[in-house]
């Protein structure tokens, strides 16, 4: 065995020092998980990167299972992303360009020209233009009161209105798949910082520890050299 290698005290695995983790640097809420399956773990022990992320993810599905009550689908991609240490940011224009159809693309681009100063030009040209026209004629096709251009108004109202629906129907779904990836994202972070709050005050009490052994070798030792030079009592009688 090389002398860099170690063993998993969960699955009792032989691993290279950098797929292992020292157990006096996981936090205690790790170690009651593991402790919670039967495990005895010893400080001085290692646990391997794979047993260690998925007690992680065992835990935080309890904390956010204690939080909600229930675990969602997208939450629990959340939670396999972070065992993994995968990325959930994602492009939702991408996808949402993907998933648009030739009717889709239509209605997007009828909606966008419809709720423009250019359309209204237009429109206010074709219907001056329009009306001009059919007062200078002597015998118009379309006399006053322009019946029909009323018509013709009426059935480009008609046919826009649902367009323009349908184009607003896509800008919402693009607004959830934003929305959807802005939540994986923001619970991904919140999750991790969690855990890092943890990491930090577990190491902090470590340390801690630590400096409070130190203090007390360090009286002791005073205490001893102490003991070691005080002068015995018949030493003052001569």
């Amino acid at each position: 065995m090389n002398r860099d290698d170690a063993f998993c005290q969960i699955c009792r695995r032989q691993y290279a020092q950098d797929e292992l983790r020292s157990l006096r640097l996981v936090a205690p809420a790790i170690i009651d998980e593991i402790e919670a399956e039967g495990h005895t773990p010893q400080v001085d022990g290692y646990i391997c990167l794979s047993d260690l992320n998925r007690y992680r993810m065992k835990h935080v599905y309890a904390v956010l299972a204690g939080d909600r009550g229930e675990i969602s689908a997208l939450e629990q991609s959340v939670l396999e992303s972070l065992a993994r240490h995968e990325t959930v940011s994602q492009n939702v224009e991408d996808s949402y360009e993907k998933d648009r159809t030739a009717g889709a693309r239509i209605a997007d681009a009828v909606a966008v020209f419809g709720g423009s100063w250019m359309f209204l030009g237009s429109f206010a040209a074709f219907v001056a233009v329009w009306i001009g026209a059919n007062l200078a004629i002597l015998r118009p096709p379309d006399p006053y009161p322009f019946i029909l251009l009323n018509l013709l108004l009426s059935c480009i109202a008609a046919v826009q209105a649902p367009i323009i629906m349908m184009s607003q129907r896509r800008q919402e779904l693009r607004d959830r798949l934003r929305s959807r990836s802005d939540y994986a994202v923001n619970l991904k972070a919140e999750l991790e910082v969690r855990q890092l709050h943890e990491k930090i005050d577990h190491i902090l009490q470590q340390h801690w520890l630590r400096l409070v052994e130190l203090q007390t070798m360090q009286m002791e030792m005073l205490d001893e050299v102490r003991r070691a030079t005080r002068k015995p009592p018949g030493d003052y009688d001569a």
